[in-house]
Formats: structure tokens, sequence, C-alpha cells
């Protein structure tokens, strides 16, 4: 048995993102450029080194591992992957979860649910096909709808991530609650992040703070404060009058820096401790190193030491935050 991961200020850091890729098939305008540079593929860790350093972290006690992209389903042979990982399931791994923007669970949704996958997150900023097809730039909406409900009738849990876009989805915000509340899905809304060289212009004409979502919920809706945590970043209340569960994630106007539990590894096997602060440690090279995972560990016990107090993602200076790498290379 390794002794557990603990960082500088007493958290201990149970869940662990994982980039399968940095390629997607939407370019969705708040998380990268429409004519992408994809890291070469040689770059890139194989699914065996993946499989292999996400092997590393459960022994040092991560519980909870979240696949994340680009959108990881367009790996190839990225169920080989999850395979491997759901023998880790009940043997010191609790959770094996994914988070998609949903164009391939039709296929994938019964192959998930049949390797341990309990519950997932699909992306989906606007029930609108327009203006879907406007943010994601390459998504058709009815597609991602039959991968939702794919993933319905396979039995996994359905949590909708919503991106609150200013003058872009505000007046969907109580449509895309009925649509949730009617079809079983819980929904959260999460700030847009300052990260990849979008334009300061943009990014501060996207953001829409939680605080004013919140406040207009308030004005038609009852909602009560859970306690409830699932080990990420989101703040969660109930709906009376539909039962319904929402979460909020707030980075800019709420950090939840003093509870995190969590850290995220690259395509490229580099480990961001933090999603909102550039320091990182390169685990593809003690990784390709040697077949022993001493090295390997060792690198991950010193990065946890230099985790940071919290981020420093900040909109009130009028700028976008420094940022420079796009969401889809760091994996969520």
């Amino acid at each position: 048995m390794q002794p557990p991961l603990i960082d500088p200020f007493a958290r201990a850091i149970t869940y662990l993102r994982v980039s399968v890729t940095d390629r997607c098939d939407f370019r969705c305008t708040y998380c990268m450029a429409e004519h992408m540079q994809f890291l070469p593929k040689a770059d890139l860790l194989t699914l065996e080194e993946l499989e292999r350093l996400c092997g590393a972290f459960v022994d040092l006690g991560v519980r909870k591992l979240r696949i994340t992209g680009g959108e990881p389903l367009v790996r190839r042979n990225i169920l080989s992957f999850f395979q491997a990982m759901s023998a880790r399931l009940g043997a010191g791994l609790d959770e094996l979860t994914v988070t998609t923007n949903g164009s391939q669970l039709a296929r994938f949704a019964q192959p998930l649910a049949d390797l341990g996958v309990r519950r997932i997150n699909v992306s989906l900023d606007t029930l609108n096909p327009d203006k879907f097809a406007a943010i994601t730039r390459w998504g058709r909406l009815p597609q991602v709808l039959d991968g939702i409900r794919a993933a319905r009738d396979a039995g996994l849990r359905v949590k909708i991530n919503t991106v609150a876009l200013k003058g872009f989805n505000e007046d969907e915000l109580f449509s895309l609650l009925d649509w949730c509340a009617g079809e079983g899905h819980d929904l959260t809304f999460i700030e847009v992040m300052p990260m990849g060289e979008m334009g300061e212009e943009m990014r501060l004409d996207q953001y829409w703070a939680l605080s004013d979502l919140r406040a207009r919920l308030d004005q038609r809706l009852t909602l009560t404060p859970l306690a409830e945590r699932t080990g990420g970043p989101a703040r969660y209340v109930r709906v009376e009058e539909t039962g319904q569960k929402i979460g909020f994630i707030t980075p800019l106007t709420h950090n939840f820096c003093e509870s995190c539990n969590r850290v995220r590894v690259t395509c490229t096997g580099e480990l961001f401790m933090c999603l909102g602060q550039e320091d990182r440690a390169d685990l593809r090279a003690p990784l390709r190193a040697s077949d022993d995972d001493d090295a390997l560990r060792q690198t991950i016990r010193a990065a946890i030491a230099r985790k940071p107090k919290g981020h420093d993602f900040d909109y009130t200076r009028g700028v976008a935050g420094q940022m420079s790498r796009h969401m889809s290379h760091t994996g969520g």
C-alpha cells in the first residue's frame, strides 16, 4: 500500500481527470479555435501508457477517474482503455466516468455501461438546432440528443453541463431546466473560464456570472441548498417545484478551491495541479524511461507537493485571464 496523496494544504487528492485526446469533432467557440493545430500523434500517450499512469494514481489513493478530451470517444480503440480501467473498479477505484459532447454516445453508451460506467456528463449549451450549430461550429443537435437517449436507455445517469454564455443562452434558462426535468437529467451551469487564446474581448463578452443566473432562478423557483458533493467543484440545490437537482460551478464569482481534491493529466502526460495555474509536471518522461513505476510515483508526489491553494481566474480586472492553453488540451 502506498501512502495517500496529500497536498500542502492537507487536501487529499482522490479525483483524477485524464484527457485521452486533444482532438474533437466539434469546435465550440469558448473551447477551441475553429482551425485548431492538434498535437502530433507521437506526442500523445498510448492507451497502454494511459492505463499505467492511471493505475499509478489509483495505487496512490485516487478513487474517482473521469475521462475527458477533446472528445474522448473519438480516440481510436478507446474501449480497450475503459476495459482496462474497469478492472480497477472495486479494487481501489470507486468510480469511472466520462465527460463527452454526446456525438458518439449512440454507439458507445451501452458498451460503456457494460464496462461499469454508471453516470456521464454531457456538454449541451442550447436546445436550439441553429444556435447549437453556431456554438459548436461543426455539431448537429439531433445527433447529440440521440446519444443522450441512448445513454438513458443503457441505464446511464446523465448530467447535462451547460456553459452560461451571455447573450447566447440567457433566454433558454428555463427551457433547459424544463427539458432536463422532463427527461430526468440533472443540470449543472458552468461559468465560462478564461482559457485559450480566444481574444479578451470575446471572453469578456461571453461571461455570464452565475450569481446573476441564480438570481433569475430565485425569482421563479424555490431553491434549497444541498450539502451533497460528488467529488467535483459544483455546489447543488434542489428545485422544490420539480425535485430536480441543479449544480453551479463558479470559478469566477465564488471559487471552489478550498475543497479541491483533483488534478488533471493531459493526453501528453502533463500533470496540472490546478486548472487555473500554469505549473505542471512531466509524467511522460518517467513513464517512458522505465517499466518500473517508482520514478513515476515519485514525480507525482513531488508535483502534488507543489499544488497551489487556488487558481488565478479573474475577470474583475477587465481582462480574460492568463491561461493561454485551450481547455481541450488540459482536459476539462
